[in-house]
């Protein structure tokens, strides 16, 4: 599962073909109330669209949402606001029910949160995750929509608004809203993903296409399978393959050396045998 936070700045995972559940985590607190709990694993990769949750082309970190970045300053990202301990506790609650599959306490629980604390999008991002999980992807869509407009710096929740966008056939939406959540943080490599593939096999967009999943490829350092996408992707616009880099050769363990002390190489014997 993934696991954003209130100020969503740490969430790092992978995105792919379908949405994975997700439940936005306390570490929105920086410090401020009880530690957040244990973690679970990581979503498992998927293949179009969020992950889910998502980073087209972007700004520079800290660039506020929708600036323009060429050759601008980029605007200083605001600071997280402080979030009050009886807020992590009753969002701690609400995840709790999440994670045990009780779908109408969590549901109760995120609304009432987001009711008390409007100021954070994470409880309406695992509500709009919430509801797709359900296939109620129209409440899915709105509280996502809701919670971008809370926190409009929230890079994973413009990605999730773009995964249910694209199983709703909302395709150039959902490219919308990843690039939205590049604005917002552009290191936030599943966006990136997620404009790759749906600018690709959605859109027909192969050089956005291309662009966006060699960027996320840069931020991930992930070979396959992304390295074949962009391979296919190369062949398809007729551009050369990238060449990757030769190791060096490793001299031979009795090679002479030329450190310090050691006779210099006869450059007359250089390409001795060469001519004739």
């Amino acid at each position: 599962m993934w696991l954003p936070s209130f100020s969503d700045r740490a969430a790092r995972s992978a995105a792919g073909r379908a949405a994975v559940p997700a439940l936005a985590l306390l570490s929105l607190l920086g410090g401020c109330a009880s530690a957040p709990p244990p973690q679970p694993p990581r979503a498992t990769p998927v293949a179009a669209a969020a992950p889910p949750p998502a980073t087209g082309t972007g700004a520079p970190a800290g660039t506020a949402p929708g600036a323009a970045t060429g050759g601008n300053v980029p605007a200083p990202a605001a600071p997280a606001p402080p979030v009050p301990a009886a807020a992590a506790t009753d969002f701690a609650r609400a995840v709790g029910y999440m994670r045990a599959g009780n779908a109408t306490e969590a549901e109760l629980a995120f609304r009432q949160v987001a009711l008390e604390y409007p100021q954070f999008a994470a409880p309406l991002v695992n509500l709009g995750i919430l509801y797709r999980k359900n296939d109620r992807l129209e409440d899915s869509e709105q509280a996502l929509k809701s919670a971008v407009e809370h926190e409009p710096a929230s890079a994973p929740a413009w990605s999730e608004l773009g995964v249910t966008q694209r199983m709703r056939g909302e395709f150039k939406q959902a490219a919308a809203s990843y690039e939205e959540a590049i604005k917002a943080d552009p290191q936030f490599a599943p966006a990136w993903r997620n404009l790759g593939v749906v600018s690709d096999l959605y859109l027909g967009d192969p050089e956005r296409a291309l662009a966006a999943l060699s960027r996320y490829q840069e931020l991930t350092g992930e070979e396959k399978p992304v390295s074949g996408w962009i391979a296919e992707l190369r062949q398809r616009l007729g551009l050369a393959p990238i060449k990757r880099p030769e190791p060096a050769p490793t001299p031979p363990a009795n090679a002479p050396s030329n450190g310090p002390g050691a006779a210099p190489a006869d450059p007359s014997l250089a390409h001795a045998g060469a001519g004739g």
